[in-house]
């Protein structure tokens, strides 16, 4: 078994197990019972949807080879280049320039790109990001990612509808809203914590530098990630819940500013880019 696989296993428990506390500190049996039900959602949303939610959430389609020719040949040469499966492609209607895979196997696989990459990139920088999101695919990053996304939304989507649950026992105060805030105080960080214990930064790296080595080019992906930063200053997305949650599965940071910053699970885009450019350097001396 993948070490990925065993390590969304461990992330699900475990949240599981920190969520119906969290549900019993603030509301007790009642608490804890609409606790054990989100889990229960959570699980069976995993299973049937978690590969899908960041494909809605961005609005993506799938995309036929007729429509982008040249997004398919550069995606079946690094592919077959890596000796894996060839993902579906899908598009999303997304002026900020970014990409995601998602999906449980590199079989299942599914990678998308906005119209807005595929716009401000050449062919050489968009082979760099291309690379960068199927050496998360073979690495079976894109499992504990969408099992992440899936228990980040539903955590959100917990600590807004606690506000309306009478989970307290009086009925004479403001009992319930008191809980809805502190199950919202509580759990917004949580959710933080989700992605940054589930996903980490490290892959990032390492995706970086087995896309540089995919490629034979740190140059060409070191561009696009500047010019991916700063498309998300220009083009920022909309706050959403959905997509809060889905941004650690994006090649970079798609909300640089605010309240995205709690869910920021990439290293810093100039810290990236230093050792892509690093990693050139050292190609050059050692050949």
């Amino acid at each position: 078994m993948h070490v990925n696989v065993v390590r969304a296993i461990g992330l699900f428990v475990g949240v599981a197990v920190l969520v119906v506390a969290v549900g019993w500190l603030c509301g007790a049996e009642k608490g804890a019972q609409f606790s054990a039900t989100l889990v229960v959602c959570a699980g069976v949303l995993v299973y049937l949807f978690g590969e899908s939610l960041a494909l809605r959430a961005m609005r993506a389609r799938p995309v036929s080879e007729i429509e982008q020719p040249e997004l398919y040949r550069i995606v079946r040469e690094l592919a077959t280049a890596a000796r894996q499966p060839m993902p579906k492609l899908y598009l999303s209607p997304v002026r900020s320039p970014n990409a995601f895979a998602t999906g449980g196997s590199p079989r299942r696989a599914a990678l998308c790109c906005t119209t807005g990459l595929l716009s401000a990139l050449d062919e050489r920088e968009l082979r760099g990001v291309i690379a960068h999101e199927l050496a998360h695919i073979r690495s079976h990053d894109t499992l504990i990612s969408s099992v992440a996304a899936t228990l980040t939304a539903v955590i959100a989507a917990m600590s807004a509808v606690a506000f309306l649950l009478p989970l307290g026992e009086s009925e004479e105060t403001d009992m319930p809203n008191l809980l809805g805030g502190l199950m919202l105080v509580l759990l917004a960080p949580l959710a933080a914590l989700v992605v940054h214990f589930g996903v980490g930064r490290r892959r990032e790296f390492r995706a970086d530098e087995q896309a540089a080595r995919m490629t034979g080019d740190p140059e060409g992906l070191a561009d696009a990630l500047s010019k991916l930063e700063a498309g998300t200053y220009r083009y920022p997305l909309p706050r959403e819940r959905s997509l809060l949650a889905s941004a650690h599965l994006m090649t970079t940071n798609p909300f640089p500013c605010g309240v995205g910053r709690l869910f920021a699970a990439h290293p810093p885009t100039t810290e990236r880019v230093r050792r892509l450019r690093r990693l050139r350097r050292e190609w050059d001396l050692g050949g």
